[in-house]
C-alpha cells in the first residue's frame, strides 16, 4: 500500500537533478513536497510515474518495481497532472478528459464503464458544461480543470499532481485541494507539488522538503512546517499562526540571505 522511491540519481546535462534520494508514500493520505525552485521536486514526480528514468535507484509500488510493468499497468496506477499542459491539439474538452481511460480501454475503445467514470470525472472538476468545448480555447484555470479531470477519469491508485492550482483563481484553489483530500481518503496516495506554503500546510497529511537535489526534511505537517526548516529550504523567516476557523496560516515575512 505504498508509492517508494530508493537512493535515486538523475543527471541531466551534466547536473545532478536528484541525489541518491529515498523515501515512502502512504496510500489515503495527502503528501505534499515543498522546496525553492530547481529543488527536483517535478524531476522526483516525474521518475515516480515512469517518464524519466533515473541513473541509479529503484522505484516500488507495494514493492512492485514500476519498470518492470507493461505501460498500461503503470498507467493504472499511477496518473501524473503535469505541471505544463501538454495538449497541442484543438480537440473538444470531452475527448481530452477521455484518454484518461487509455489504460483501461480495451481494442475495441471505451465501453459503458469507461464513458462513466469520464462522466463523473468531468462532473468532480465542474467541467461538465465545458464538454464541447475545444481545449485551445480554454482560459488556464480551465484546462487546469479539464487536465485534473483527465487524470481523475483513469482512477489511479496514485495521483501525482505538479503544481495543480497554477492558473486557477482562489475559489478553484480551495476546491481541488478538497477533491485531492477526498481522493485519498477513499483509500488511494495523493501526492502534491506546492508552492503556497499556507495551502501546503491546509491539505497535507505528510510533507516532504527539497533541497538541491536531496530530501531535506519530511514528516507529518506540524513537525515539518516549522520556522528553521522553512529558513533552510527557502532562506526567510515565516511567521506560523491560525486564522479565526482553525486552519493553519504560513506567511514568509523577510528574507534571510
Amino acid at each position: 500500500m505504498s508509492l517508494a522511491f530508493e537512493n535515486i540519481s538523475l543527471t541531466l546535462r551534466n547536473r545532478k537533478i536528484l541525489d541518491d534520494v529515498s523515501g515512502l508514500f502512504k496510500r489515503g493520505r495527502v503528501t505534499v513536497i515543498l522546496g525553492a525552485n530547481g529543488a527536483g521536486k517535478s524531476s522526483l514526480l516525474s521518475c515516480l510515474a515512469g517518464l524519466r528514468q533515473p541513473q541509479t535507484g529503484r522505484i516500488t509500488v507495494d514493492d512492485r518495481s514500476i519498470h518492470e510493468m507493461e505501460g498500461k499497468e503503470r498507467g493504472r496506477l499511477i496518473g501524473l497532472l503535469p505541471q505544463r499542459p501538454d495538449i497541442h491539439w484543438n480537440i473538444d474538452v470531452k475527448t481530452v478528459v477521455g484518454l484518461g481511460r487509455l489504460p483501461h480501454s480495451g481494442r475495441w475503445g471505451m465501453n459503458a464503464a469507461d464513458h462513466e467514470a469520464v462522466a463523473r470525472a468531468m462532473e468532480t472538476t465542474d467541467c461538465t458544461g465545458l464538454a464541447e468545448r475545444k481545449v485551445l480555447r480554454l482560459s488556464g484555470g480551465e484546462l487546469g480543470r479539464v487536465l485534473l479531470g483527465r487524470v481523475l477519469a483513469g482512477e489511479p491508485q496514485w495521483l501525482l499532481a505538479d503544481e495543480p492550482l497554477a492558473s486557477l483563481d482562489p475559489a478553484h484553489q480551495f476546491d481541488v485541494l478538497d477533491k485531492l483530500k477526498n481522493y485519498a481518503a477513499a483509500g488511494n496516495g495523493v501526492v502534491i507539488v506546492l508552492h503556497d506554503l499556507t495551502q501546503a500546510a491546509r491539505c497535507a497529511d505528510d510533507i516532504m522538503i527539497m533541497k538541491d537535489g536531496a530530501i531535506l526534511a519530511a514528516g507529518s505537517r506540524d513537525d515539518v512546517i516549522v520556522p528553521d526548516i522553512m529558513a533552510q529550504a527557502y532562506g526567510v523567516e515565516v511567521q506560523i499562526s491560525t486564522s479565526d476557523n482553525g486552519e493553519p496560516l504560513v506567511v514568509p515575512v523577510r528574507r534571510l540571505r
